[in-house]
């Protein structure tokens, strides 16, 4: 057998633990944004382990904050704004995960600098204080971060993250093997090879996620009642403060430059919704008034 034949070889037996996966139905409404069906992929991934392991670690972050001093009490401020705000976003989540029905919501809000926030699987919500300050959110700024951290849980990014990393990762493992049997590299130098392939790959899935994610974040707040418009102004500002951010291939999250392209070309789909639910015509809207120049980047 020669070299190439037997590269061949270990590349087809990686091979089978990353099969093509069929698409499930797309979830959403007629009206609204329209993106991808979800992929099939996540089902390699229990639903009901992944929210369970999600409320654990939830619990474990917030009883550790609340430890350092750092968990903001029921009745700080911040924390009734950002329950306010997810009470009215809450809602319209199940139009795109039913699911989304069942699950125990928890909204919590975290005192760091760190520009931040997440919604985990199950509906664990937490936002750090730094985001909130540095950029001087306001409510449909906040609504546009809460609605797209909640598109990740409802469109199961991390579950078919889960899946497609642990498919990789066996695939990786397979090929190192094959390679330093074939060539006599050590297995360190080929691990580390296809780790960093494996990495690529994975952020190549986050960056999809984060395109749709921005989408549905931006229809389940415009339904909501709060102005998807807020999305533009929102990345303005993260540009602002991030102006040492990686390039785009090697980062989790797209440019700010092409994020607020997708969301401007998108918003004649949801503007109505934001109509709809302020009871006013498309053309009757007011200029969203945005505070971007009151933002300075972090030093």
């Amino acid at each position: 057998m020669t070299r190439y034949a037997a590269v061949l070889l270990c590349l087809s037996l990686a091979m089978p633990v990353m099969p093509a996966m069929a698409k499930d139905k797309a979830a959403g409404a007629s009206d609204g944004v329209q993106v991808d069906e979800m992929s099939a992929w996540r089902k390699l991934v229990p639903e009901e382990k992944l929210e369970s392991m999600a409320q654990a670690q939830y619990a474990a972050l917030t009883r550790q904050a609340s430890t350092k001093g750092a968990l903001a009490p029921e009745n700080h401020p911040q924390v009734q704004r950002l329950r306010a705000i997810a009470k009215r976003i809450i809602p319209e989540a199940t139009r795109w995960n039913q699911r989304a029905a069942q699950w125990k919501w928890e909204v919590n809000l975290i005192g760091s600098k760190e520009i931040n926030a997440f919604c985990m699987p199950g509906g664990k919500i937490a936002f750090f204080s730094g985001l909130l300050n540095e950029l001087k959110l306001t409510d449909d700024e906040i609504a546009i971060v809460m609605g797209h951290e909640i598109a990740h849980a409802l469109r199961e990014h991390g579950r078919e993250r889960m899946a497609k990393q642990g498919a990789t990762n066996i695939g990786a493992k397979i090929a190192s093997f094959g390679l330093s049997a074939v060539f006599g590299i050590h297995p360190s130098v080929t691990d580390t090879v296809t780790g960093f392939g494996a990495n690529l790959m994975t952020l190549s899935f986050s960056r999809s996620d984060e395109t749709e994610a921005d989408l549905v974040g931006l229809d389940i707040a415009a339904r909501a009642g709060f102005d998807p418009r807020a999305g533009v102004a929102l990345w303005q500002k993260m540009g602002i403060v991030s102006k040492n951010a990686p390039p785009q291939w090697f980062s989790t999250h797209p440019a700010g430059k092409n994020r607020i392209a997708e969301i401007r070309k998108h918003l004649p789909e949801v503007l109505p919704l934001y109509a709809k639910a302020k009871g006013e015509a498309v053309e009757a809207l007011p200029p969203y008034q945005s505070n971007v120049k009151a933002i300075a980047p972090v030093r």
